[in-house]
């Protein structure tokens, strides 16, 4: 045999190259290591880069600007399972830092990300990924990738996983995803009620608690709630309200409990178990603040819906709430306050709250906590609308006073709730008159000014519903309220500007509350309101109606109707019809205008002109007329109308109503008015032919002044004299009103009016009486278009209609004045059947007549009838 030859090894090819270990101690230099295409380098790297990742933010920061993020995301779709990993594994610990998870974004990586949650995929890719689609969902654009790349399902599929982590950066990742609609309604689809329930059997109590979380977000959605109930969720949340163990999870645990309460097959399921009276009792027992607070809240969402009410209050979780109202947590107030205002909505629950929980709510609106304030407040409102009993309760609890101060709070919420109160209450007559007491009228000067339109909607109502009396209604103007008041009748807002009119309707009532009003513009204000159809109401309309009761020229011209009720006093004077919206100058402004060729302008004036006037109401403002202060006629008047009452002759109609002043009462007079009238005679009685000579010279003496005062500035001005409408006023006085019978004094009347205007005008010889003439003498002679009534001494129908009414009015007839088409107008009177006088039983309503003044003086046309149109057209 032959010597072995040892065989020498073969050297390396020489295109190889060496292996070579390198020790690196520099980021930067593993950064460059991520673009090697050998897999054991870039695995070691990430390696690397990973531990170097996890020892705080400024190493985050440090790898983002060494450009470390766009490479590692080409690895994450690595051939390398290994590669593959570690570089999810530093995507799940860089995408806490939000430079790093803008860039993401913008490298649109979410799909890559989502990829490695594949089921085939290690349990450690699954956690990092999770971790990092948990981090970036913090934010809006995240969710959004995540959710439309088709993130949610491999998530909902992670909740079973083996791995806690896995199952809490999932649950976690979802808890965010679930805040938009959207992906609460793919939630449903996809079923993930059952596996969610499940994680609350977890021993880790962050799953527990990001579990409830997200129950509580998807159970806002009615479908969530039936899921929620068919997968005996119900049962789990109790059964942790039951483990004091767990006492960490109650509060989240109520949330998702209250959601399910708005559910009634839930409501009714937990009652026939018997767990709502375990609920009410959990909660009015527990000690822990935030719980009590989260079980209120669960009452107040279930007791929105009617049926939950009554089960509730078959609970009587009414003494639950009141028990709660003793908290000393604020938070826990504020819910039960909040609670008990939607029980109110249960008759039952306002009845049990008369005696128990008033009290308390009157407490808590003097907390020093104005979010106190407001919840209590709430609640008192709710109680006391509709509930008489419940309003002399908070009365009785020294309310009003608490309910005043709270008009000064700071959130606008404490106010208009307070105001709502006060309104209750001033439904009650005692109640109101302790409310004025209280000084009301100056608390509501700050809400009227308020910003808010829920504010100041809710002040206008309190000021409609307070300013009943005299007494409020000075204390308001004296107060500066009407101003602001004013204002909100410009407000956009139709319910502030709807009350606003309401309470300008009410303050509308006394003579110098409505000149105060008229004088800021209120009337103006209204009259544009209504020839809007959007912005007119019922309640603007009454409420013009009722300031023009105060201005009967203004009211005249514009509807052509003055009531019986509204009674002609010295100063009103006929313009003549004008259109919505024009302006009506003032009497003074008219007197000192030139005669023109435009009708003549009726004045009717009793007074002196070397008397001492009544103050002008012309100086206040433009809109009032002359003369509107009450007068003696006017107090004649109101007894005369209480006299009909006694007769029963009496029409009434309803107040506040825009057909207010087509129904009058019926004609008639007063006994007081005959005495006052016989006092007038007697006191005449010896004047004797002497003194009626003197009227009558000085009748032909006066040469009608242009006007008195003009030319001497230091002199006041008056309004023109009439001493024939003065005779006029005289001579009714002593012959007409001591006729017993209403029918005859109206008949006598006409036909003094008659006389006094020229006399019976055949129907056939209307067109010869030349009464224009005469008219433009009269203008001529005084220099001026306003003529006075009793110049008058050729009148057709406006003339003489206007005259009846003047003079009615004086002796308490009650009378309407109508103006028609083409110089026509009217009266009419309502009659009954005076042959039905002092009969027992129901009487027939009283029949309306017209006045001939005219063809016919005296006579008495039914209304309705042939005879009345053609009197109102020929």
């Amino acid at each position: 045999m032959g010597k072995k030859i040892k065989k020498e090894p073969e050297p390396p090819p020489k295109d190889v190259f060496d292996p070579l270990t390198i020790e690196s101690k520099k980021a930067a230099t593993v950064v460059l290591m991520l673009n090697s295409p050998e897999e054991e380098i870039l695995a070691k790297a990430c390696e690397a880069i990973y531990r170097f990742a996890l020892k705080g933010e400024e190493n985050k920061a440090t790898l983002l600007e060494l450009g470390a993020v766009e490479p590692l995301t080409k690895l994450l779709n690595h051939e390398d399972k290994i590669v593959r990993r570690n570089a999810t594994m530093i995507f799940g610990i860089l995408a806490s830092n939000n430079d790093v998870k803008k860039l993401l974004r913008e490298l649109d990586v979410m799909n890559s990300v989502i990829a490695q949650l594949a089921a085939e995929e290690e349990v450690v890719i699954h956690e990092f990924a999770s971790l990092c689609l948990a981090n970036m969902s913090a934010e809006y654009t995240s969710k959004v990738q995540i959710f439309e790349q088709g993130g949610l399902e491999p998530l909902i599929r992670l909740l079973s996983s083996p791995d806690p982590d896995v199952k809490k950066n999932s649950i976690e990742c979802i808890y965010n995803l679930v805040q938009d609609f959207q992906c609460r309604a793919t939630l449903q689809e996809l079923n993930a009620i059952p596996p969610i329930l499940d994680l609350l059997k977890s021993e880790y109590p962050i799953i527990q608690l990001l579990a409830l979380k997200t129950l509580g977000v998807v159970t806002n959605d009615k479908e969530c709630q039936a899921m929620l109930r068919d997968s005996q969720g119900v049962d789990h949340l109790i059964k942790i309200l039951e483990t004091k163990e767990l006492s960490d999870l109650h509060i989240e645990a109520l949330s998702v409990l209250a959601n399910c309460l708005e559910d009634m097959d839930t409501m009714v399921m937990i009652q026939q178990t018997g767990d709502l009276k375990k609920l009410l009792s959990f909660a009015e027992n527990s000690t822990i603040p935030d719980i009590q607070k989260n079980a209120a809240r669960a009452i107040t969402k279930a007791a929105y819906d009617p049926e939950n009410r009554k089960l509730f209050h078959e609970q009587e979780v009414e003494k639950c709430l009141v028990t709660l109202l003793g908290s000393e947590n604020d938070g826990t107030k504020i819910a039960a306050s909040q609670a008990i205002s939607a029980m109110c909505e249960n008759s039952g629950s306002k009845e049990f709250f008369n005696n128990q929980g008033i009290p308390q709510l009157i407490q808590l609106l003097k907390s020093d906590n104005e979010e106190v304030r407001e919840a209590s407040a709430l609640a008192l409102a709710n109680l006391t609308t509709c509930n008489p009993a419940n309003a002399n309760a908070a009365a009785e609890g020294d309310g009003i006073d608490a309910l005043i101060n709270a008009l000064s709070s700071k959130r606008d919420g404490a106010i208009a709730n307070a105001a709502t109160v006060l309104t209750n209450m001033a439904m009650q007559e005692p109640l109101r008159l302790s409310i004025q007491s209280h000084d009301v009228m100056h608390a509501l000067l700050s809400p009227l000014h308020s910003a808010n339109t829920v504010v100041q909607s809710k002040a206008a109502l309190t000021v409609a519903a307070t300013a009943c009396d005299v007494e409020a209604r000075t204390e308001l103007r004296n107060s500066g309220g009407l101003e602001p008041l004013v204002e909100l009748l410009r407000s956009k807002n139709d319910e502030v500007r709807r009350h606003a009119s309401w309470a300008v309707m009410v303050c509308a009532s006394d003579e110098p509350t409505a000149v105060e009003l008229c004088r800021l513009g209120a009337l103006d204000i209204l009259e544009e309101i209504n020839l809007s159809v959007s912005r007119k109401n019922k309640f603007s309309e009454a409420a013009h109606n009722k300031l023009l009761n105060h201005h009967l020229s203004l009211k005249y011209s514009q509807t052509g109707y003055l009531s019986s009720s509204n009674i002609i006093t010295d100063g009103v004077y006929d313009y003549g019809r004008i259109n919505p919206g024009t302006k009506l100058l003032p009497l003074k402004d008219l007197c000192l205008q030139e005669p023109s060729d435009q009708r003549a302008i009726l004045l009717v004036n009793s007074k002196s002109s070397d008397a001492s006037p009544p103050p002008s109401t012309e100086d206040k403002s433009s809109d009032v007329g002359y003369g509107r202060s009450i007068s003696s006629s006017s107090s004649l008047r109101r007894a005369s109308k209480d006299k009909t009452k006694e007769n029963s002759y009496h029409f009434s109609a309803g107040f506040g109503s825009p057909t207010e002043e087509k129904s009058e009462p019926t004609s008639g007079r007063n006994t007081a008015l005959s005495k006052s009238a016989t006092k007038e005679k007697g006191s005449r009685k010896g004047r004797g032919k002497k003194e009626e000579e003197k009227v009558k010279e000085e009748e032909e003496v006066a040469v009608a002044p242009k006007l008195t005062g003009e030319g001497s500035p230091d002199k006041e001005w008056l309004p023109p004299s009439d001493p024939d409408f003065c005779v006029y006023v005289y001579e009714v006085t002593r012959s007409i009103l001591p006729i017993t019978s209403i029918k005859e004094q109206i008949e006598v009347l006409a036909k003094y009016v008659a006389e006094k205007m020229g006399g019976k005008i055949p129907k056939e010889k209307l067109h010869d009486f030349s009464w224009e003439l005469h008219i433009s003498e009269l203008k001529f002679q005084l220099k001026s278009n306003v003529v006075p009534i009793g110049l008058i001494k050729k009148g057709i129908f406006y003339h003489r209609a206007l005259l009846f009414k003047a003079l009615a009015d004086r002796i308490g007839i009650g009378c309407s004045l109508v103006r028609g088409e083409y110089g026509r107008a009217w009266n009419e009177v309502k009659l009954m059947d005076e042959s039905r006088k002092g009969v027992t039983g129901a009487l027939p309503p009283p029949e309306t007549y017209i006045v001939d003044l005219m063809f016919h003086p005296g006579a008495l046309i039914k209304l309705r009838s042939r005879e009345a149109d053609l009197y109102r057209f020929l």
